[in-house]
C-alpha cells in the first residue's frame, strides 16, 4: 500500500495557485506530511478566468491566512455585491434587475417570495430584489458593504470581490511558497509518463528533468495536457445549450480619480450577446461575450466600442482589445486514476455569473474532502468526486441558460434561438413548468452546497418576471407571519445601511491612507 505524499500541480494561473494555496493550508505541517509541487512556465501565458468572484472567496482567503486589507491593496481589488443585469428582460430603456448576494429578508425561516408575488399581482410591489433586500439600494448608491470599523471578512452586506487576476496569482504564489513551503518549478511539460495501468508516473520537462508524484492536478488550461491528452478523457461540448463562444476584452482607465466604483458586476445585454463591466480600484475590465454563429468579430467590436463611448470609456484604445475563443463544455469526467483536473482543464462555460473561480474553489475543497490516504483508494475517490462535480456542472449550465431563455428580447436570432426548446435541457424545462404553479423554496435544490443556491434562482427568475399563475397552492408557512412587517424591516435596513456605509472609493481610499500612515 503506497500512501499519497506527493501532489504535483501542472500549471499555474488562478486555478493552479489557488488550488496550491488551499491544499497547502490544509496539509502544511500536518501529520499527513504531504509535499506540494507546482510546475509552470514563464513563457506560457495564462487566460484569466475573470476578475469577478463569489462570497466563498472570503472564506477561502481567510482560511489560507491572507489579510483582507493586504489582499484589497495588493490585487487592486474592490467589492462586488452581486450582479446588475441591464436589458436582459427587454430592450426598454431603464430595464434592469439585480441579483444581490444578500439573501431576501426573512431567510432562512420565512420565504417572503409568495407575499411579494401577491403584491406584484395587485400592482403594489416594486422589483423582487428591491422589495426583499436592501443590497440593491446600497449598490445603486455605489456604497461599500462594510465600514472602516468592520473586521476583516465581516460584512454589513454579503459581498465578494472584483480583482486583478494577474496580481491575484502573484500574491497566491508568494504566499504559498513563503508561508506553506510549496515548491515551484519553472519549466515546460513536454511529456506525461503514464504506466501500463493508466496512472501518471511523472512529468518530463523541457530541461530533461522528471517530476514524480502520487496525485497530479491538471491546471494546464484549455489544453488539458494531463487529463485530456495523456489520459484521453474526452471533452463534452455544451454548445447546443450555451451559444456564446467568443469574447473581446479591454482594460479601461477611469476618466478621473474620483470616478465612482460600482458595487455590482454590470452585465448589459446586446443584440448578439452581452457586455461585462467590472470596476477595480484603479481601472475597469470590460468585455463583449458573443456567439460566433450569430455575430462576426467586427460586429462585436463595434458593439463594444459603442458601449465604451456611452459609458465613460471614450479614452480607451479599442485596438488594444484582446479576442478570446472558447468552447463551452467540460470533460466527460474530472478525476481519472491519479489525475484530477481543475479550472479550464476540467471545462469552461462562459464568463456569465463568474462561475469559473467559484468552481475552482469548489473543486479544491472537494479534493481535500475526498483525498484518500493511499493510492489503492483513488478509484473510489474519483468515482465519488466525478458524481458530485457532474451534478454541479449540470446545475451551473442550467442556471446560466436561465438568463437567456427567460428573456423577452426578440431583436435577434441569438435571443430567439435561446428560447428554442431543443436548446433547453429537459430537467430545466420540467423545473420551469413546475414553477408556473408554485413558489421557489429555499431547499429547492438537492445538494447541501450548491454553487448557485435557491435564493439565486429566486433573484433571477423573479427578476426576469417569470411568475407563477394565480391558481397556485398557498401553504400556511407562506401566510402565518406578518409580511408587511418584513417589508418594513427591509426598508429600515436600507435607511440604516445608506446612512452609515461609505462609498466604495471612500473605503478603498481610507485603506490606502491608513497604510501610508503606518509605514
Amino acid at each position: 500500500m503506497k500512501n499519497i505524499k506527493n501532489i504535483v500541480i501542472a500549471g499555474g494561473g488562478s486555478a493552479g495557485w489557488l488550488a496550491a494555496a488551499m491544499l497547502a493550508a490544509e496539509y502544511h505541517n500536518s501529520q499527513s506530511q504531504i509535499k506540494i509541487t507546482l510546475i509552470e512556465s514563464d513563457r506560457i501565458g495564462t487566460i484569466g478566468v475573470g476578475e469577478g468572484t463569489w462570497p466563498t472567496m472570503r472564506t477561502t482567503l481567510k482560511k489560507i491566512g491572507i489579510s483582507e486589507k493586504d489582499f484589497l491593496l495588493t490585487c487592486d481589488a474592490s467589492f462586488k455585491q452581486g450582479s446588475k443585469f441591464i436589458n436582459w428582460r427587454s430592450t426598454d430603456k431603464g430595464d434592469f434587475f439585480y441579483q444581490p448576494f444578500e439573501p431576501p429578508i426573512g431567510f432562512p425561516y420565512v420565504n417572503i417570495a409568495h407575499n411579494w408575488i401577491k403584491e406584484k399581482e395587485q400592482g403594489l410591489s416594486t422589483s423582487f430584489s428591491k422589495s426583499v433586500c436592501f443590497q440593491e439600494a446600497i449598490s445603486e448608491l455605489h456604497l461599500a458593504p462594510k465600514t472602516p470599523h468592520t473586521p476583516d471578512y465581516d460584512a454589513v452586506a454579503n459581498y465578494a470581490y472584483h480583482l486583478d487576476a494577474s496580481k491575484f496569482v502573484a500574491m497566491l504564489a508568494k504566499h504559498s511558497i513563503n508561508v506553506f513551503g510549496v515548491m515551484r518549478i519553472e519549466g515546460e511539460i513536454n511529456k506525461v509518463n503514464v504506466d501500463k495501468e493508466g496512472f501518471i508516473e511523472s512529468l518530463s520537462l523541457n530541461d530533461g528533468s522528471r517530476i514524480e508524484g502520487d496525485l497530479f492536478i491538471d491546471c494546464t488550461g484549455l489544453k488539458s495536457l494531463l487529463l485530456g491528452d495523456a489520459l484521453d478523457v474526452k471533452f463534452t461540448s455544451k454548445k447546443d445549450i450555451l451559444f456564446t463562444d467568443s469574447a473581446i476584452a479591454v482594460q479601461a482607465p477611469y476618466e478621473n480619480e474620483d470616478q465612482v466604483i460600482p458595487s455590482p458586476t454590470l452585465s448589459t445585454a446586446q443584440t448578439q450577446g452581452w457586455i461585462w463591466d467590472i470596476s477595480l480600484y484603479s481601472r475597469r475590465g470590460i468585455g463583449h461575450v458573443f456567439s460566433s454563429a450569430h455575430s462576426t468579430e467586427t460586429q462585436a467590436l463595434d458593439n463594444l466600442a459603442n458601449y465604451l463611448h456611452k459609458n465613460n470609456g471614450k479614452n480607451v484604445d479599442i485596438s488594444s482589445a484582446k479576442t478570446i475563443k472558447f468552447s463551452p463544455g467540460h470533460r466527460k469526467f474530472f478525476w481519472k486514476n491519479n489525475c484530477v483536473a481543475i479550472g479550464m482543464a476540467s471545462g469552461f462555460l462562459e464568463p456569465l455569473e463568474a462561475s469559473a473561480l467559484a468552481m475552482v474553489e469548489y473543486s479544491a475543497n472537494l479534493i481535500i474532502k475526498k483525498l484518500p490516504g493511499s493510492k489503492e483508494a483513488l478509484h473510489g475517490a474519483a468515482k465519488s468526486f466525478n458524481k458530485e462535480m457532474q451534478y454541479h456542472w449540470e446545475k451551473v449550465i442550467e442556471f446560466l441558460k436561465l438568463h437567456y431563455l427567460l428573456s423577452k428580447r426578440t431583436d435577434s436570432d441569438f435571443w430567439n434561438d435561446n428560447r428554442n426548446l431543443q436548446s433547453i435541457p429537459d430537467s430545466l424545462q420540467n423545473f420551469l413548468e413546475e414553477l408556473r404553479y408554485r413558489v421557489i423554496d429555499f431547499d429547492e435544490l438537492s445538494h447541501a452546497n450548491e454553487v448557485f443556491p435557491a435564493i439565486g434562482y429566486q433573484y433571477v427568475i423573479y427578476g426576469m418576471d417569470f411568475l407563477p399563475v394565480k391558481e397556485r397552492q398557498v401553504r400556511n408557512s407562506y401566510i402565518n407571519f406578518d409580511a408587511s412587517r418584513l417589508f418594513q424591516q427591509n426598508a429600515a435596513n436600507k435607511s440604516a445601511a445608506t446612512e452609515k456605509l461609505p462609498s466604495n472609493r471612500q473605503y478603498l481610499n481610507w485603506l490606502r491612507q491608513k497604510k501610508m500612515t503606518t509605514e
